[in-house]
């Protein structure tokens, strides 16, 4: 699956912050820009296992659940 996020980075006096604009939630921060690089991407992960188990438990048995593949343009 091809998704494609903008992610935003910022130096501050300790290092880096980061944040994804299309996922609330999804911020970090890191010693430097490599260090929030990869720490956003662990924060990604973590929001979207959070959002699916959220989903999970207040899902309806009428509801359809369906996965949804978004390719890169």
């Amino acid at each position: 699956m091809d998704l494609t996020l903008t992610t935003i980075f910022r130096k501050v006096p300790e290092g880096y912050i980061g944040y994804v604009e299309e996922l609330p939630g999804a911020n970090t921060q890191g010693a430097t820009l490599e260090e929030a690089r990869e720490n956003l991407k662990e924060a990604i992960e973590m929001v979207l296992e959070a959002n699916r188990e959220l989903a999970a438990e207040e899902s309806m048995e009428s509801d359809i659940r369906e996965l949804l593949e978004l390719k890169a343009a």
